[in-house]
């Protein structure tokens, strides 16, 4: 059986029940000019208790499908957000 990837990321969205979104940042080389720059994956994660928050640090790990999107759990929260994410009322 293959390794499990793990990925660390920042929470850029929590407002599905026990789902988050995840911003996973890699570099790459452009294959023709050879130049560095950063990449971008959005991951959907599993949440069982709803704990990370909108700008928390966290590590995921791939596992089975869970459902049509979802393939990843979260594993830790390595650094909450400073500022906790402000609701505007009208």
């Amino acid at each position: 059986m293959g390794r499990q990837k793990e990925f660390s990321g920042i929470v850029i969205s929590d407002k599905m029940q026990k789902t988050l979104i995840v911003r996973v940042m890699h570099m790459a080389k452009h294959p023709k000019y050879g130049r560095i720059a950063k990449k971008y994956n959005k991951f959907k994660v599993h949440d069982e208790n709803n704990t990370a928050k909108i700008g928390d640090a966290v590590r995921i790990r791939e596992t089975r499908p869970l459902s049509k999107e979802k393939h990843f759990r979260l594993i830790e929260i390595t650094k909450k957000a400073k500022i906790a994410a402000v609701t505007l009322k009208e």
